[in-house]
């Protein structure tokens, strides 16, 4: 939403908005553009008088501005709906969907077709990215417009998911698993969103995803029950162009990139891990599609620097490197821990907060432990969950702490720190300014 507001306020509007909790970077981002938000939904907002009022799918029923604007009979729309209607329409649109990378992939395809095309590229990403000054710019008409394509719902009047109303020219399905347990009562239904995706597609329109063999099982049911359109694999060069080669580094990770059976060179690429390749690879098949060539797309990878919350390291004290990573369901906490573990010999310490609905739910819990093995040492924060952590984290042994408290959260960690440790803290929201105050306490006194 708050890079809808951004694009908005591109396009000529005047733009006001709220929320509950808002915190950096968003809330950052947002100020400075120049738009003013206020925490909460009182219906003396109605006082604005706006032309319309564009809704989020954080608000429900009972919300006390969407009853009041429910009972005044004002005008609104959903957030996806509005931008479907008004911007993507006469748009060469590249959606990227799937249930981990979208951001990255967003963010890196952006990037790639701003630097190579050269054109002034519209992009809606769900985060902040270090190359780009907002998360959501209109962009010239006549460029391309990259939009990170959700699988959630739209609104509490519109159960579709987000990317129905997006309509794209390219789409990029990099994977698919169960999630979102609050809104989707199995893999089937979600699979069910992806292929009513797919009969909105154009046949001259391309899907982008991983070779056959690759790509979950998930993915290929929904080719099964029709695509109208043209297939893009990569990651196999017997099935699709773009292929690497990787080694792990600092900061990061090599790869030798291939296309068509010419290898292209090798580039220092700024995120590391088996995810991040296929999210690379995914960007430029894409890129290619829109008309990008292989050659001048690998001159800008080296170049991007990635998106804020992932795998962003936030300071080191004591040679401790405290790293902040949005990770919230178990495939992606594996990720991105395998990929941390890569990329140094120290020890690995995870501090999880299972903060999503699933989460909440206790939907994954049986898949927390497993995905969290490749840590020396875990700490998960149980404030707001009703299901047992504790014992869901017993397979992990004594390796694993569980805390009520943040505060006794950060002091057990800064205790058990070592040099040379990395601490990556998981949770897709604010988990109580945890970072920082990670930081001060292992500050020496």
């Amino acid at each position: 939403m708050g890079g809808l507001a951004a694009i908005a306020r591109q396009a000529g509007h005047h733009v006001t908005g709220c929320d509950a909790n808002v915190y950096p970077p968003m809330s950052d981002q947002l100020q400075a553009l120049g738009i003013r938000f206020v925490e909460g939904f009182a219906a003396d907002q109605l006082a604005m008088k706006p032309d319309l009022f564009v809704i989020g799918n954080v608000v429900s029923r009972g919300n006390p501005l969407m009853e009041a604007i429910l009972d005044a009979r004002l005008p609104y729309r959903s957030g996806p709906q509005w931008l479907g209607e008004t911007i993507l329409g006469s748009r060469t649109v590249l959606a990227i969907a799937g249930t981990h990378g979208k951001t990255t992939t967003t963010a890196l395809s952006a990037y790639l077709l701003r630097e190579g095309l050269k054109q002034d590229i519209g992009y809606l990403i769900g985060g902040v990215a270090h190359d780009f000054e907002s998360s959501g710019h209109l962009g010239s008409p006549s460029a391309p417009f990259v939009i990170e394509a959700d699988e959630y719902d739209t609104a509490f009047f519109d159960k579709r998911s987000k990317f129905i109303h997006y309509r794209p020219q390219v789409a990029v399905l990099n994977n698919l698993e169960y999630d979102h347990a609050d809104i989707f009562p199995d893999l089937a239904a979600i699979e069910t969103q992806f292929h009513h995706l797919l009969r909105t597609m154009a046949q001259s329109a391309a899907v982008v995803l991983p070779a056959k063999g690759l790509a979950d099982e998930a993915l290929e049911r929904v080719l099964a029950r029709g695509c109208w359109s043209v297939l893009e694999r990569f990651g196999d060069p017997s099935q699709g162009f773009w292929v690497a080669e990787a080694s792990a580094m600092e900061g990061g990770q090599r790869m030798q990139l291939c296309w068509a059976d010419q290898r292209l060179g090798e580039v220092r690429f700024a995120l590391p891990g088996a995810f991040n390749r296929s999210n690379c690879l995914a960007a430029l098949t894409a890129a290619r599609c829109l008309g990008l060539a292989p050659e001048a797309a690998i001159e800008q990878l080296a170049g991007f620097r990635g998106v804020r919350r992932r795998m962003e390291l936030r300071g080191t004290v004591r040679s401790v490197a405290v790293y902040d990573d949005f990770a919230h369901h178990p495939t992606a906490i594996a990720a991105s821990l395998g990929a941390a573990r890569e990329a140094s010999a120290g020890r690995l310490i995870a501090v999880i907060e299972p903060r999503t609905n699933t989460m909440k739910l206790g939907a994954m819990a049986a898949r927390l432990a497993p995905s969290l093995q490749a840590a020396d040492r875990v700490y998960c924060y149980s404030g707001g969950i009703s299901w047992d952590v504790a014992a869901a984290l017993e397979p992990l042994g004594n390796k694993a702490e569980v805390h009520g408290s943040i505060d006794a959260l950060v002091r057990a960690i800064a205790i058990e720190a070592k040099p040379l440790d990395r601490i990556v803290v998981m949770s897709n929201g604010g988990f109580g300014g945890i970072h920082e105050r990670l930081l001060q306490a292992l500050a020496p006194s």
